[in-house]
């Protein structure tokens, strides 16, 4: 069982302690009434853990069952009736403030419905105590979690003998990457081969990891004194598992170790490090699912210098670190995959399927996704197929169930059971976050911001000390993928996933699960289920059938608390105001959303997490204001220049992303929980910047300065340092210096790790203050020239990694080039871009000892009609690795650009790292081409008519935008 039997028992925990404080003026029985709640529910969230910790193999029983979805329902009622006392006490519309007799009576019939409200939320908890006291007797009538649980079907041990004696024919796939295996194994010779190797095979549940083991420890048991070969799997036996060890390494010795009762485990340890001290040994260690359980089995794998070899395997890319060398398993490619589908099916990897079945097994090989186990299973089915029946609609029938979580033959079953210990063996608070997964379409590439202030929104985010929701929600997404649950698909520059997927059969696994338990309701674009009595959450998507258009019509969304709908057919869905207690609502793939269901949606007060297409509506309403509880605001395409002043209220508003370049209200400061905003902020004045300094947990900001003057400087500087959580900045806009005079931000951003500045016309120096930022380690910045005090400030940040410097100007009174050397320490600087079309620069012997990459960018007439050459000094750089050199050719004569182009040759030639070198050249004409492919794609996006031409011109750009940021500035205007 799971977090999804819980349902909301860990948000709703502390909503009734918070519910007692006096603030809330509750009479002194109904407060009796909720510690009574409390203690209650505590009670039944222990038997819930019990139950959830029962064995794999062994699922609860029926009545455990049906309580437990029981006390799920009854949680999710409960925090709903709380939710409507909060928001009625302290959301929705604002009282009166005026003095006049109006605002009496105003304030007297409000303390009236206060009353009202209090005595409503009496009788409530008195209805929710009799529940709970008939459910609690329940449990103790049928002693609910005691009920012993039975083994049903196969157990997971009896399926994973299969995969260590399957047939040879069914080894499609393998014999490549054993060798691969085995080459990491195999003695070189050398001194090392005498230590002792670890290899940890990591991967996808299915993918085949148990078989690659077992045939490498085939081929090389031969090659040593003795081996084993043992599964620790969920819930360990330490003791069996070393006395299973014994028996496989000596079975005549040990012959009768089984009986050895009274044997401790480290008296078990101590005979295995006895019985291995002198023997070069090789041992599997199969299927391990923490690091605990390896820590200690490796206690007895003894390091004796005798050249011993051991595999590991494990779904956790955390345990596979820390067992040894790590080996990602990887999916069977498409032609391997085609092979074992055919051996399966027709007994011959050579046998194809005849053309009318042919795009069918295209179409499931694509969604097997190269897992061994899910190729096998469906082939199996698929072979069993009854006679009488079509053989070409049973295919198709087939292809469409997968995924789904519906089909329900052995087969599937038994591919559930294997995928489902992975799932099992989450902590609950990511169970919840893996099912929700089941809103997003197959194959499709996830947002992991947007997931995460989603979860968020969702409540499945738990607060931790020291950390952001969202911080804790990225802590999630790494589990995730450390077991394997998600396939990471796009990442930043510090490993960080961007995008994620979810793999066919584990998205058929949770499809089923959130069936099972009425997770998660889907409408539209897959086959039919039976809907919930009360639906907790609604997925709407292409309902375009009238028996579907029917069934939307019968159902009952008083309980539903996450509404997505991925139609664009606005009018199809249901009147919004028969969602009485939504708290996430998704319109953004909604076309024809207009001003008066904003205006709608500005009351449904319980919402949390708002997104809508904007493109039709023309006033953003100032009603807004009511919903309290907002913490995600996401409104695409919006082309209202300013937002109401009554978004100030929104006190628990943590992300806000709305059009770029929208103006913010005056007392913007007042959002005092606002994290992030998407979008740059418009900055008009400097009394602005005391606004912003205010919004003290921003982790990411983008400014633009429209007017910047002398009066601006030091406000910002103030601003900044209020700033302490900040983490990334984007500075835009008529900057011309940024009080270069100030050492340091106090107390300020000390965790600011990137900066972005894209000043017009260049500052006139880099700021001292950037220097005691501790972690900055990306920076751009735009220079109105360069000088050694730049230098200097540069080269002294101490974790400045990545810098990109574009000049704007020559200057004026050098006649030579600026050396950089060892003076400017750039202790950690790895990456230099540097576009300065005068190239006024020359490395010295010692510059830059850790740079690696570099790439230069600079025009013939302006560098070398200078200074006479093109000698930068590239062959004193003596880490680097790759060197991109563009060349602007203008007006100069090709005998001069390729003199140029020998002397960099030259110069990386003598470099001692041989540096890889790539050269381009380009013309005026063909950057002012790029400049306007990119105007065009930006308009596109905006007014969302962008398609394939759209990509085609950004194709033709791309290899600018790479290193120019002015020319790339307008797709900033991308929302």
């Amino acid at each position: 069982m799971a977090e999804i039997v819980v349902g909301a028992m860990g948000s709703l925990l502390p909503k009734l302690a918070n519910l007692i404080k006096e603030e809330y003026n509750l009479q002194k029985k109904v407060r009796g009434e909720i510690m009574f709640l409390e203690t209650e529910l505590k009670s039944m969230e222990a038997a819930l853990i019990k139950v959830s910790e029962a064995p794999i193999d062994h699922p609860p029983d029926i009545q455990v069952k049906l309580w437990t979805r029981e006390v799920r329902e009854l949680s999710y009622d409960l925090e709903d009736s709380i939710d409507k006392f909060m928001v009625r006490i302290d959301g929705g519309k604002q009282p009166s403030k005026h003095h006049s007799f109006k605002g009496f009576i105003d304030r007297s019939l409000n303390l009236l419905k206060k009353g009202k409200i209090r005595h409503n939320i009496g009788i409530d908890i008195k209805d929710i105590r009799s529940r709970i006291k008939d459910v609690s007797e329940r449990r103790d009538r049928y002693k609910v979690d005691q009920v012993p649980s039975k083994p049903v079907g196969r157990t997971i041990n009896n399926l994973r003998l299969s995969a260590l004696y399957r047939k040879a024919t069914e080894l499609v796939g393998t014999e490549e990457k054993s060798n691969d295996l085995i080459k990491r194994l195999v003695d070189d010779g050398g001194e090392a081969s005498k230590q002792q190797v670890v290899v940890s095979i990591v991967g996808f549940g299915g993918l085949g990891k148990t078989t690659l083991a077992n045939l490498v420890y085939e081929k090389l048991k031969g090659k040593f004194d003795c081996g084993a070969f043992v599964s620790v799997s969920h819930n360990p036996n330490m003791d069996m598992i070393f006395k299973n060890m014994l028996h496989q390494l000596d079975g005549e010795n040990y012959k009768y170790i089984n009986n050895q009762a009274t044997w401790s485990e480290e008296q078990l340890i101590n005979e295995l490090r006895k019985f291995l001290e002198h023997k070069r040994y090789f041992i599997v260690i199969d299927d391990i699912w923490n690091n605990s359980a390896w820590e200690t089995i490796q206690y007895a794998l003894i390091q004796n210098e005798c050249g011993s070899r051991i595999i590991t395997t494990t779904r956790n890319l955390d345990v596979a670190k820390q067992s040894g060398a790590v080996y990602q398993l990887e999916p069977l490619s498409f032609t391997d995959a085609t092979k074992l589908f055919n051996q399966r099916i027709f007994g011959s990897e050579d046998k194809c399927p005849p053309d009318n079945l042919a795009e069918a097994s295209r179409k499931i090989l694509r969604k097997c996704g190269g897992v061994p186990l899910a190729i096998i299973t469906i082939a199996s089915m698929l072979s069993n197929r009854n006679e009488k029946e079509n053989t070409q609609n049973y295919w198709s029938r087939v292809y469409k169930s997968m995924g789904s979580g519906l089909d329900g033959s052995t087969n599937v079953k038994d591919m559930r059971r294997i995928l489902s210990v992975s799932y099992y063996d989450l902590p609950s608070r990511l169970k919840p976050c893996l099912l929700y997964l089941n809103l997003f379409p197959e194959d499709y590439a996830i947002e992991i911001e947007e997931l995460i202030w989603k979860w968020i929104g969702e409540g499945f985010v738990q607060e931790e000390q020291g950390r952001t929701l969202y911080e804790v929600g990225e802590v999630y997404i790494e589990e995730l993928v450390n077991r394997s649950m998600i396939q990471p698909v796009k990442l930043d520059g510090n490993s960080k996933t961007i995008t994620c997927r979810v793999h066919d059969m584990v998205l058929d696994l949770t499809n089923f699960l959130s069936n099972e338990e009425h997770f998660l309701t889907k409408l539209g674009g897959q086959k039919e289920i039976s809907p919930p009595n009360k639906i907790r959450r609604l997925s709407l998507n292409k309902i375009n059938q009238e028996e579907e258009v029917k069934l939307l019509g019968t159902m009952d969304f008083s309980h539903v608390r996450s509404l997505t709908v991925s139609s664009k057919d606005f009018h199809l869905i249901p009147n919004l105001s028969t969602f009485p207690v939504l708290r996430v609502l998704d319109l953004e793939t909604c076309l024809e959303v207009k001003d008066h269901h904003f205006k709608d949606i500005c009351n449904m007060f319980h919402l949390r997490y708002l997104s809508i297409d904007a493109n039709s509506i023309t006033d953003f309403p100032k009603e807004i204001q009511n919903l309290q509880f907002l913490q995600v605001l996401h409104i695409r395409r919006m082309h209202v220049i300013k937002m109401p002043s009554t978004i100030i209220h929104l006190q628990q508003l943590q992300r806000l992303w709305v059009s770029p370049f929208i103006r913010l209200p005056d007392g913007f400061g007042k959002l005092k929980s606002l994290q992030e905003v998407k979008g740059t902020v418009i900055i008009e004045s400097p009394s602005m910047l005391h606004d912003l300094g205010s919004l003290t947990e921003l982790r990411t900001l983008a400014v633009d300065f429209r007017d910047w003057d002398d009066s601006y400087e030091k406000p910002f500087i103030q601003c900044l340092s209020n700033l302490v959580n900040l983490k990334s900045m984007r500075i835009e806009g008529q900057i011309s210096s940024l009080y270069s005079e100030c050492d340091s931000l106090d107390p300020g951003p000390q965790e600011l790790c990137s900066i972005d500045m894209d000043a017009v016309h260049g500052i006139n120096a880099v700021p001292r203050w950037m220097s005691s930022l501790c972690f900055l380690s990306s920076l751009n910045i735009e220079l109105l020239s360069l000088g050694e005090q730049d230098l200097q400030v540069l080269g002294s940040i101490p974790s400045l990694s990545d810098l990109r410097i574009i000049v704007k100007k020559p200057t004026q009174d050098r006649d030579e080039r600026l050396v950089i050397g060892k003076c400017y320490p750039f202790q950690c600087l790895t990456r230099l871009v540097i576009s300065y079309g005068f190239m006024e620069v020359v490395f010295a012997p010692g510059a830059m000892q850790h740079l690696k990459k570099l790439y230069l960018e600079f025009s013939v007439q302006g560098a070398v009609h200078k200074f006479g050459d093109a000698n930068f000094g590239l062959e004193n750089l003596s880490s680097l690795e790759h060197v991109t050199v563009k060349i602007l050719v203008d007006s100069s004569t090709p005998k001069e650009v390729e003199a140029v182009v020998d002397e960099i040759q030259k110069a990386v030639d003598m470099n001692p790292g041989k540096p890889t070198l790539i050269l381009k050249r380009e013309t005026i004409q063909e950057r002012f081409m790029c400049g306007m492919y990119v105007q065009r794609a930006a308009h596109a996006f905006m007014d969302g008519s962008a398609g394939p031409n759209t990509y085609k011109r950004l194709q033709i750009a791309q290899p600018a935008l790479r290193t120019n940021r002015v020319l790339a500035a307008p797709l900033l205007l991308r929302d």
